[in-house]
């Protein structure tokens, strides 16, 4: 399934029926009076977050959403029916944006919410509205009101406990397949990583999502590369795993460019919690390992963790120590004991 993380759609709800001129015929009914019915409302168009969907590619193939008109009301006192609602199915994480895609107008971050984005038109009334003392046989309805018809765009950010940020090649993909089930694409090159990742997380019997995203270089937030293109996706996670390559000659560095470009894209990002971890160390000797180790916290002001995606050196005390972050924001239920897990 391809990756789509912002669409632009088309929106409009349905106009309201017709009022109708209608009188009562009957026979040996001399006076039978006006009795035309109202038109239906206009449906409205709604957007749902659902579970299950984690990309916008729908949208790609289906920009335009209409929701049915009313029916005009009918004589006898017979009000039109209602027009069918058009329900937007997005995942849990969208934004929705006005049309200038900056103002949110709404934020759906769990399953079953739903917003309303254009509402119908109402149903004119029929001539037996107008009767009345003076006229007794009014000739005239109100025409429905019209849809309201606008673009909106749909902004997908994955929902995930924990990020993983890094330069291109600092192991990220190898360490989200070593500690979940996800099979993120692993080479020898920059930027295999094309779009975000997600992963269930298992440590000491404890479950959480993690994402990973494409790596940053230096430029990112001036359009250099892909990776600041997908730093929306981290936006809602309670902390970050900031994987530093090992094998780098210049550890520090790599690291502050990371921070950098944290920063220039936003400082929400920059105030969540982060763990910083030097990772291949399973291709290092014990001094080098420790020249890198200083260096980087140095850098970084920070306690800097050992650890392996390959060789899975290190990786549980990472886990925990991301838990213990997360932790304190999920639902008690989420804590109970189901037996030991298994990698």
């Amino acid at each position: 399934m391809k990756f789509l993380d912002l669409a632009k759609v088309y929106i409009r709800s349905g106009g309201g029926g017709a009022g109708c001129v209608s009188f009562r015929r009957e026979k040996y009914v001399e006076f039978g009076g006006p009795d035309g019915g109202d038109g239906g409302k206009g449906g409205d168009v709604w957007a749902e977050a659902v579970p299950g969907l984690n990309t916008l590619i729908d949208f790609r193939y289906q920009q335009h959403f209409f929701a049915k008109s009313g029916q005009h009301g009918m004589g006898s006192q017979m009000t039109g029916k209602g027009g069918t609602d058009a329900v937007l199915k997005v995942p849990v994480g969208t934004e929705i944006l006005d049309e200038d895609e900056e103002t949110v107008i709404a934020d759906l971050t769990e399953p079953g919410q739903r917003v309303l984005l254009a509402r119908g038109g109402n149903g004119g009334w029929g001539n037996l509205h107008f009767k009345s003392s003076t006229n007794r046989a009014p000739r005239n309805a109100n025409p429905g009101q019209p849809g309201v018809e606008r673009t909106i765009w749909l902004r997908l950010k994955l929902i995930a406990d924990a990020g993983l940020v890094g330069l291109p090649n600092a192991g990220k993909s190898t360490f989200l397949a070593a500690v979940s089930n996800a099979r993120p694409k692993i080479a020898d090159y920059p930027f295999t990583t094309l779009h975000p990742n997600l992963g269930v997380v298992g440590v000491d019997n404890r479950e959480f999502v993690m994402a990973d995203i494409p790596g940053l270089i230096e430029g990112a937030s001036e359009g250099r590369g892909i990776g600041d293109r997908f730093l929306g996706h981290i936006e809602r996670c309670a902390i970050l795993l900031h994987l530093v390559d090992g094998t780098s000659e210049d550890v520090a560095g790599d690291a502050r460019t990371v921070l950098t470009e944290l920063g220039s894209y936003s400082p929400v990002l920059m105030a969540k919690p982060r763990i910083t971890a030097l990772n291949k160390i399973d291709a290092l000797d014990e001094e080098t390992i420790a020249t890198r180790r200083t260096e980087l916290e140095t850098e970084t002001g920070e306690v800097v963790y050992l650890m392996s995606g390959v060789a899975r050196q290190g990786v549980t005390e990472v886990l925990r120590a991301l838990w213990a972050e997360i932790g304190p924001t999920h639902a008690p239920a989420d804590d109970a004991d189901e037996g030991p897990w298994r990698p």
